[in-house]
């Protein structure tokens, strides 16, 4: 079973592909997407993926605003931004918006592995809770 199901966006395809091949190799499960909207209609399609890593510069719809519209249509969906142009401004923006975590290119890949796996942990202890609460609130009904 992999660690994650992971959304990898970015419009620079021969980085999409070569991280696909090296995350993979770390027992991550890769879903590739290559514009802001790409990665919409691939969340709509794979209810699994659990975290998104997502590039900040992109044309068309940027990280920043299909971060904001993930976290609206999938709030529980943990997001790590990953950019080669990094700005404080826009790292601000991004945390402020609801991302997990944010990284420089190229980072490490055992960094941005283990920052997966604290976000896809983050996820399922949300989903968990959620769980929890409502299995106590239709008990607490039939008593």
């Amino acid at each position: 079973m992999a660690l994650a199901t992971v959304l990898l966006v970015d419009d620079e395809v021969p980085f999409v592909e070569t991280m696909t091949k090296r995350l993979t190799k770390r027992e991550l499960d890769i879903i590739p997407a290559y514009t802001g909207e790409g990665a919409l209609l691939k969340l709509n399609e794979h209810p699994n993926i659990e975290v998104v890593i997502l590039d900040v510069k992109m044309p068309g719809m940027d990280g920043i605003d299909t971060l904001g519209e993930i976290k609206k249509n999938h709030p529980l969906t943990e997001i790590i931004m990953l950019t080669g142009h990094a700005t404080v401004e826009s790292a601000i923006e991004g945390m402020k918006k609801g991302a997990y975590d944010y990284l420089m290119k190229p980072c490490d890949i055992e960094l941005l592995v283990d920052k997966v796996t604290e976000a896809a942990k983050k996820k399922r202890r949300h989903e968990e809770k959620i769980i929890e609460a409502q299995v106590k609130e239709i008990t607490m009904r039939r008593t």
